[in-house]
């Protein structure tokens, strides 16, 4: 993890340099800005020095929890931002990766199974144009017809109706709706909070889905023609005890990879999914911190993205473990 994420950070760290003089990343009104009070602001953070002593001083006080504070949320620290914006954006991750993988996996077994049938054709049709189907587009799409046509989900801004508030109507306050509304006893705001999930949630899963059929169906066809499972059948083992214990389970392994990368990228911030819902999230933070050259803001979300990748990919290694008993023995 170590070399990854001083990588990331050096790219970032540079990138971000030579897009102007992050003096004015301080300032919440540049137009303002004196001379002396630059100077200032260059002698407090060190910007008066070159660039790479300028990462030095910036990578301690990382090691020491200070991100810095960021402008596209009120000027708090980067880290209580995350804090607050993290909650929202991992409850909408999970619920799409969870949609994605149960139907991803089921239908990509099942277009294997029934190569080049009906079944599978109309699997690969879909997925392909689910896969170039833009993200934004879906969204809005989604919200003119079950919102606006059939009005069967509430208005697509924030994370719940207006009507309530997380600091009056709940008693805990992990920034996770879903549990604080649960532990709460508060019915109508979970419910509440569930049908605000189910636009973005499909939006988001969507592409996700589409990969995962693709994937699985590869893999399946690969492993269906595979030595072990003609013995299996040969041996006179039931058809679905094959598909299920000997050929799904180890097509599971390269679909592995997309599921934890895909979830990894989604807990980094589903820009453009969180923008037309509104959500509050870690997308649209990063849109706004962007938006309004937020250093501290974007090399936060940078090094949180970094370390949710690598943690994405550690889990993936040791789901390998638990898929394919040849790599424990390794």
């Amino acid at each position: 993890m170590i070399p990854v994420l001083i990588g990331v950070s050096l790219l970032t760290f540079f990138i971000i340099r030579l897009a102007g003089d992050p003096v004015f990343s301080y300032l919440q009104d540049p137009s303002k800005a004196t001379e002396q009070i630059l100077d200032q602001i260059r002698e407090k953070y060190h910007l008066n020095e070159p660039t790479y002593v300028q990462y030095f001083y910036w990578l301690n006080s990382v090691l020491h929890g200070d991100l810095g504070y960021t402008k596209a949320a009120q000027n708090i620290p980067v880290t209580e931002a995350i804090a607050l914006k993290f909650p929202a954006t991992f409850e909408l991750a999970l619920t799409s990766t969870i949609l994605a993988v149960s139907i991803g996996v089921s239908v990509g077994t099942r277009a294997a199974v029934k190569a080049n049938s009906a079944t599978d054709q109309s699997a690969r049709v879909v997925s392909l144009v689910a896969v170039s189907i833009p993200v934004f587009w879906l969204g809005i799409l989604l919200i003119i017809i079950f919102y606006n046509m059939l009005g069967w989900t509430p208005i697509p801004h924030n994370q719940y109706s207006t009507e309530f508030d997380p600091r009056a109507d709940l008693n805990v306050h992990t920034n996770f709706l879903l549990i604080d509304t649960l532990l709460s006893g508060n019915f109508d705001f979970f419910f509440d909070h569930v049908m605000h999930l189910v636009l973005p949630t499909i939006t988001l899963a969507f592409a996700t889905t589409a990969i995962i059929v693709r994937m699985m169906r590869s893999s399946m066809l690969e492993v269906l023609g595979s030595e072990y499972v003609r013995t299996a059948r040969a041996k006179g083992l039931p058809e679905k005890v094959v598909i299920r214990k000997h050929a799904r389970r180890n097509a599971l392994i390269p679909t592995t990879t997309v599921i934890g990368l895909s979830f990894g990228g989604l807990l980094g911030g589903a820009v453009l999914t969180e923008t037309v819902f509104s959500w509050n999230g870690l997308g649209q933070w990063a849109a706004d911190a962007a938006e309004a050259i937020d250093t501290a803001g974007i090399m936060g979300f940078t090094l949180l993205t970094a370390v949710i990748y690598v943690l994405a990919n550690l889990t993936v290694d040791l789901v390998y473990s638990f898929l394919d008993p040849r790599v424990r023995l390794g």
